[in-house]
């Protein structure tokens, strides 16, 4: 017999925060799936049951979207019980003022509201969704708190602290000339730093080789700058652990992406293996051309 699986259904009022909430238990673990009819759901659990993938924990986002569909979520939360499975259920909810607040700022048209009358979609989606908010193991109401506050939340009520994934660091080197890493948090121009490249013996080496690491970190200034880097992010690691980030990606960027952001990178892995970080490290751009 398959493991047994532990569902979180999230579901509540539009503009209530499910969206970020999904996210949330995205970053903690969680195996996400938004709107799937509810009826196939116990059909989803027997797949995640059977695949080669471990997978324990699944969030499943319904809300008034689902149409006649939501008529059959109960039957469905009572088949996943019967079969072994811990079922639970979230609901998210806000005050009226907020709602209207949050639709006004999002410009976005309530799924309640076909001739646009915010309002009354928000009183209709309440007394719709009547029976699930009932039903509810956990009713929040986000009225008074931040994004923030909510991700704290659903961390200390979802996930065990020995459960919860710590701060992922990824650590990119990457040529200018190629672009920016789109998904960069912090980016760091090394451009200013004397470039191997024109140097006879180094050009056709990379980063990763010690002859350009030494030649790199000789001059005053790459000392320098990496003693400003290890400070600076010596700082803002735990301060991204305490806020509970998920992710972290520190860019470092020279001219073709082949020496000086290459050799810095690898420098900065090792300052993250000294300070306990599992940082994973790319070179995006070193077997270009």
């Amino acid at each position: 017999m398959a493991d047994p699986i532990t569902f979180v259904v999230i579901t509540g009022l539009s503009g209530a925060g499910k969206s970020h909430a999904i996210k949330c238990f995205e970053d903690m673990g969680f195996f996400c799936v938004d709107n799937l009819p509810t009826t196939l759901i116990p059909t989803f659990a027997d797949l995640v049951a059977r695949s080669d993938r471990t997978i324990d924990r699944v969030a499943l986002g319904v809300d008034v979207r689902e149409g006649e569909y939501l008529t059959h979520l109960l039957d469905t939360l009572d088949e996943l019980r019967k079969r072994g499975h811990t079922v639970s259920v979230l609901f998210l909810e806000a005050s009226e003022e907020a709602l209207v607040r949050r639709y006004r700022e999002s410009r976005r048209r309530h799924p309640l509201a076909a001739d646009g009358n915010v309002v009354d979609g928000i009183r209709a989606e309440r007394k719709t969704l009547s029976t699930m908010r009932e039903v509810a193991d956990r009713i929040v109401d986000t009225s008074g708190i931040t994004v923030h506050q909510l991700k704290d939340l659903l961390l200390e009520t979802y996930v065990t602290p020995r459960q919860r994934p710590g701060l992922a660091v990824s650590l990119v080197s990457f040529g200018f000339k190629h672009g920016v890493p789109f998904d960069a948090d912090l980016v760091f121009d090394v451009r200013f730093l004397p470039n191997p490249h024109f140097v006879e013996g180094l050009r056709p080496l990379d980063g990763r080789d010690p002859r350009v690491r030494e030649f790199i970190l000789k001059h005053d200034d790459s000392r320098e700058l990496m003693r400003r880097l290890e400070d600076f992010l010596g700082f803002v690691l735990p301060a991204y652990q305490r806020e509970r980030k998920a992710y972290l990606t520190v860019a470092v960027g020279c001219t073709g992406g082949r020496h000086r952001s290459v050799a810095l990178v690898e420098e900065l892995k090792a300052f993250m293996d000294r300070l306990g970080f599992d940082a994973t490290v790319a070179h995006r751009d070193l077997d270009r051309e």
